[in-house]
């Protein structure tokens, strides 16, 4: 499936901006391309710049990769329910709260990123093991309505955000 064929009204509009970034991508393969550039970006990061902050009070490059991975296995778990037709509403979260229960900053680079890795594949498996009617299921999360598919999308959208916000501010 690619993204132009995704409704606007299967997914939030704050979201909007992560996923018109992504271009008429189609979601499997990107799902897959995304977590090697991701790696491979990462991977040519100077070592100086992993606790680099541009600000006080701002997350540290690894913070952000570990938040990317806890808002991934988020953004899976609602995909999982939502595709299982569990119409229960789920909630939202707030990321600064995880941020600072994470010990992120102690983590190595590899260490992160093999996790990463490791959520990535899992999520690959769950959207292939996933029929054209449970992806285009709708649920609620964060109190807004949306569909399997669009959780895919807007999976690699907050990737490619940070990792723009990487490139903009911390490099």
């Amino acid at each position: 499936m690619k993204l132009s064929q995704l409704p606007t009204n299967e997914y939030a509009s704050f979201y909007s901006p992560y996923l018109n970034a992504l271009g008429d991508v189609t979601l499997m393969e990107e799902l897959e391309i995304s977590l090697h550039d991701f790696i491979r970006f990462v991977q040519n990061i100077p070592m100086d710049k992993f606790d680099y902050r541009y600000e006080q009070g701002k997350w540290n490059i690894k913070e952000i990769i570990q938040h990317v991975i806890d808002t991934e296995r988020i953004f899976a778990y609602r995909a999982l329910r939502i595709s299982r037709n569990d119409q229960t509403a789920l909630p939202g979260f707030d990321e600064n709260d995880y941020v600072n229960n994470t010990e992120a900053a102690n983590r190595s680079i590899q260490d992160l990123l093999t996790e990463f890795s490791a959520v990535r594949h899992s999520n690959l498996f769950l959207f292939k093991s996933l029929s054209d009617e449970q992806l285009m299921r709708i649920g609620t999360a964060s109190n807004t309505a949306v569909s399997v598919r669009a959780i895919g999308f807007i999976m690699i959208g907050h990737q490619k955000h940070h990792q723009k916000v990487f490139e903009e501010r911390y490099l």
